[in-house]
């Protein structure tokens, strides 16, 4: 079956690796939003990494998704033709006074000028285009320069490479943007290659840009990164300073933080889901008075009547959902869950999640079962219906080395789990609360360090053990998630900024004129 199509929508979501094909949180999160506003059509717009990478759709598209595309900026089939070219030197110029500018730091008006400017030539036939910056002497003569200037290390070869591959999806981007159905305002889930189309599209069009950050995308990819073994560190033992972080790495985290950049000064409104993640957003460049936290919420009826389906026992069970991979660290769970089984022989941990993302990492994981000698004890179920998983749970668990607000534990609280964490993003806000009336609401389980597993295991053991300390857990959990954590609170929030953005959206129809191929 093909995909929908349209020729317009009220509001194209822009999509980095998540809804409809990657399950999750943030798809979650998403499909809950698109059916929480059905007086509006969306368009979704999904920027993956290769075909091969993804499988079917993860979720039933709702009714009013009357248009999706995929886009996969790393399928190295497209690209431009092969012909050498002089191009012009004097635009290269350019490119590198906007690096002089984006290593200053500052967000000066003549770096967004020239930043518009610049986008402005991405097209075929134009002095930035993708032809020339592969192909033209000029393109070649500027990269050697800033070889010789600025590299710290010793190979060209990677230099010159890694270059060309960093910068190659910024003229799929333009090509999307190009070709991208009209929309009264884009949403974008996040900064990173859909926040920078987002950008682009904002310039291109005058219509508004939406930004929601679950997580902090760069922050994340520098955890991605300082993990990767694919980037390359050719200093010598003798050279390396453990301080100083290796060149390609680093040049890496520049990108990603100045995509970042340019989302937020593009975004007319800048959501995190609590206020730390907001502070963040601020030092990494967004304009303070655009932001605003607005935090995920909850199906309530629905997750009551998950809750009606558990029985009086609390099941031996632990149990991490979420999909398997580093960031979520089933590695320490499972050495937690040693802990745990050392006080109850018959607990059980339950892997609830995808498993397809990384396939060596679930190998280790299934190994380390193994060696822990807990074959009779662990799990890996794959993706789960949660409305049918959490009543057969006893505890939530949260592995995880960062997060943002996990929708997950809200879901648990709302079903009568309650979690315990490590001490990541807001996770400690939503199981002890934060501020004296939250705070009195009581303690929904408990949050313990990053990779400690001892420390996870004795305080899932100390729930799973002590029943009025758990019952006491449970009601605190569904105390706050009907206070402060329901779906209609948060969807509230965003009604208000839809609606302001549509209607400076309206506004722009007045100067339609300026916008370039769509109507």
């Amino acid at each position: 079956m093909g995909f929908p199509t349209a020729d317009k929508a009220d509001i194209c979501l822009l999509l980095e690796g998540t809804f409809p094909f990657v399950s999750g949180g943030v798809s979650s999160w998403v499909n809950q939003m698109i059916r929480g506003f059905p007086e509006y059509t969306f368009a979704c717009c999904f920027i993956g990494s290769r075909p091969e990478d993804y499988g079917s759709m993860k979720y039933e598209l709702p009714p009013n998704v009357v248009h999706l595309e995929t886009h996969y900026l790393h399928n190295f089939k497209r690209g431009a033709e092969k012909r050498p070219m002089k191009g012009d030197t004097s635009a290269y110029q350019q490119v590198g006074k906007f690096h002089e500018l984006v290593k200053s730091g500052k967000n000066t008006e003549q770096k967004v000028a020239m930043f518009e400017s610049m986008v402005g030539q991405l097209g075929d036939g134009k002095a930035l285009s993708e032809d020339s910056f592969l192909r033209s002497r000029a393109s070649w003569e500027y990269i050697s320069r800033c070889y010789r200037e600025q590299s710290r290390d010793p190979s060209f070869v990677d230099y010159f490479w890694t270059v060309r591959i960093m910068h190659s999806p910024i003229w799929a981007l333009n090509e999307i943007a190009d070709n991208l159905i009209p929309a009264k305002m884009y949403h974008t889930i996040s900064t990173g290659y859909a926040g920078f189309l987002g950008a682009l599209l904002k310039r291109r069009t005058g219509r508004p840009l939406l930004l929601s950050e679950h997580g902090i995308y760069t922050k994340e990819r520098k955890i991605d990164l300082f993990q990767s073994e694919w980037i390359s560190d050719n200093r010598g033992l003798v050279e390396k300073n453990n301080a100083e972080m290796a060149y390609f790495r680093e040049k890496w985290v520049n990108f990603f933080s100045e995509l970042g950049k340019q989302c937020y000064l593009a975004a007319d409104e800048i959501v995190a889901l609590y206020e730390r993640n907001r502070e963040r957003q601020v030092t990494d460049g967004a304009p303070a008075e655009r932001t605003h936290n607005i935090p995920n919420g909850v199906d309530l009826p629905r997750f009551a009547a998950v809750r009606e389906a558990r029985g009086n026992d609390v099941p031996k069970v632990a149990c991490l959902i979420g999909r398997v991979v580093p960031i979520k660290d089933v590695k320490t769970f499972l050495r937690s869950m040693r802990t745990v089984v050392n006080e109850i022989p018959d607990a059980q941990g339950w892997i609830a999640g995808p498993q397809d993302e990384d396939p060596e990492y679930v190998k280790e994981c299934q190994g380390l079962v193994a060696s822990l000698g807990l074959d009779k004890n662990v799990t890996f179920l794959g993706f789960q219906k949660i409305d049918e998983l959490l009543p057969k749970v006893g505890v939530l668990v949260l592995s995880s080395i960062s997060e943002a607000l996990p929708l997950v534990i809200l879901e648990g609280f709302a079903a009568g789990v309650p979690t315990v964490s490590t001490d990541v993003g807001s996770c400690r806000q939503l199981i002890e609360g934060l501020g004296a009336e939250d705070e009195a609401l009581g303690k929904a389980g408990d949050v313990v360090g990053i990779a400690d597993p001892e420390a996870l295991g004795k305080a899932v053991t100390r729930l799973l053990t002590d029943r009025p300390a758990w019952d006491a857990a449970q009601q605190a959990g569904i105390r706050r998630v009907e206070a402060l954590y329901t779906q209609e609170l948060m969807f509230a929030s965003y009604r208000n900024l839809y609606e302001g953005l549509m209607a400076k959206s309206a506004e722009s129809v007045a100067e339609v004129g300026k916008l370039k191929g769509h109507s």
